[in-house]
C-alpha cells in the first residue's frame, strides 16, 4: 500500500473539524460502549468455558465417585451378608448349645426331682408308722408294749354306748368321722361298737370268750393278743341301731350294705369277710387302711389278707393322704 498524501488527511481533519461536537461525544460513547460489549462478550464467552470445563471436571469427579460409591455399597454388603451368614452360623450353634444345656438341665433337674421325691419319701416314711398295714392276725406280732403315737377319743355323739370313751388312731378319726357323718346324710345311722384296744384289755377279752365259748371256738373270731387290729388304733367295731345293741345280724342290715358300698371313698376295708382264711366273717369288723389302697382292693375284688404284705408296704408312705 502506497503512503497517504498529506493533504487527504487534513481533509478528512477538516471534515471532523465541521462535524458537531455532540456527533463526537456520541460517537465516542458508541464507540465505548462497543468496546465494552466486545469485551464482556469476550469475558462472558471466557467464563462459560471456563465453568463448562469445570462441570465435565465435577461430572468426571461424580462419576468416579459414584463408581467408589457403588463399588463400596457392593463391599459393605457383601461384609454384611457374610456376617450373617457368619452370625447365622454362630447363632445357631450357640441356639444348638443352649438347647443341649436345657436338656442337661432338664435332665438334671428330673434326676434332683426323683432324688428328692425319694428323700421326701423315705421322710415322709420315717415319720409314718410301719405297722399300720402289717397283716396281724395270727401273721405279724405287736408286742404288749405297743401303742399307736396318739390317740383320740371318740365324742359321745358317735358312740354306741356313750359311757365307753373309746378312742382311735389321731390321724384316723378325720375320715371315721366324716365316714359317719356321711352315712348319716344318707340317711343311714352308725356308731362305734368298739376301738383301740391295748395288748392287756385283748388278752383279757380273749381269755373271758374262752371260759364262754372254749378255746376252739374263741380262737375262731377273737385274735389273741398282740395279733389284733384293734391294738393299732385303725379298726372299729360298727353297730346300727335296730338289731337289739349286738353285733349279730349285723350284715341283714342296710348299714352294712352301705359299708359294702361306699367305706372305700374312706379308706376302710372289711377285714374279715365270708370265707376268709382268718377268722368267721365278721361284718362289723371295719379297718383303715388309707383311700388308695381301699380303692384298689375295691376295683380289683380283693381282700388285703389276700395280697402280698410287700406289695401292701407300697401304700404305706400314702396312708394319709
Amino acid at each position: 500500500m502506497g503512503k497517504i498524501q498529506i493533504p487527504y488527511i487534513r481533509k478528512i481533519g477538516g471534515i471532523f473539524k465541521r462535524v458537531h461536537p455532540f456527533y463526537l461525544s456520541a460517537l465516542g460513547i458508541f464507540v465505548l460502549l462497543a468496546g465494552m460489549i466486545g469485551l464482556g462478550s469476550w469475558y462472558g464467552y471466557t467464563r462459560i468455558t471456563e465453568i463448562s470445563s469445570q462441570l465435565a471436571s465435577l461430572s468426571v469427579y461424580v462419576e468416579s465417585l459414584d463408581a467408589n460409591l457403588e463399588n463400596t455399597a457392593s463391599e459393605l454388603k457383601e461384609g454384611i451378608e457374610d456376617a450373617q451368614t457368619s452370625f447365622g452360623t454362630e447363632l445357631e450353634k450357640e441356639k444348638q448349645n443352649v438347647v443341649s444345656i436345657q436338656e442337661q438341665l432338664g435332665s438334671v433337674g428330673q434326676e434332683i426331682g426323683q432324688i428328692s421325691g425319694t428323700v421326701g419319701t423315705l421322710e415322709k416314711l420315717s415319720k409314718t408308722d410301719p405297722e399300720l398295714l402289717q397283716k396281724y392276725s395270727k401273721v405279724f406280732f405287736l408286742n404288749e408294749h405297743y401303742e399307736p403315737p396318739r390317740l383320740e377319743e371318740i365324742p359321745d355323739a358317735y358312740e354306741y354306748y356313750e359311757d365307753r370313751h373309746s378312742k382311735v388312731h389321731a390321724n384316723v378319726w378325720p375320715y371315721l368321722q366324716t365316714m359317719l357323718d356321711g352315712a348319716k346324710q344318707d340317711g343311714v345311722d352308725l356308731y362305734v361298737y368298739s376301738a383301740f384296744r391295748p395288748f392287756s384289755e385283748q388278752q383279757a377279752l380273749k381269755e373271758q370268750y374262752k371260759v364262754v365259748y372254749g378255746e376252739g371256738t374263741a380262737n375262731q373270731f377273737s385274735a389273741d393278743q398282740g395279733y389284733s387290729e384293734h391294738q393299732i388304733g385303725t379298726t372299729v367295731d360298727l353297730i346300727t341301731t335296730g338289731i337289739g345293741g349286738k353285733l349279730e345280724g349285723f350284715e341283714t342290715t342296710g348299714a352294712y350294705r352301705w359299708l359294702l358300698d361306699n367305706s372305700y371313698r374312706y379308706g376302710f376295708i372289711l377285714s374279715y369277710p365270708e370265707n376268709n382264711n382268718f377268722y368267721v366273717f365278721e361284718p362289723w369288723h371295719w379297718r383303715f387302711v388309707g383311700t388308695k389302697l381301699a380303692s384298689y382292693l375295691k376295683d380289683q375284688g380283693l381282700n388285703f389278707y389276700d395280697m402280698n404284705q410287700r406289695d401292701i408296704d407300697e401304700y404305706l408312705v400314702s396312708v394319709f393322704d
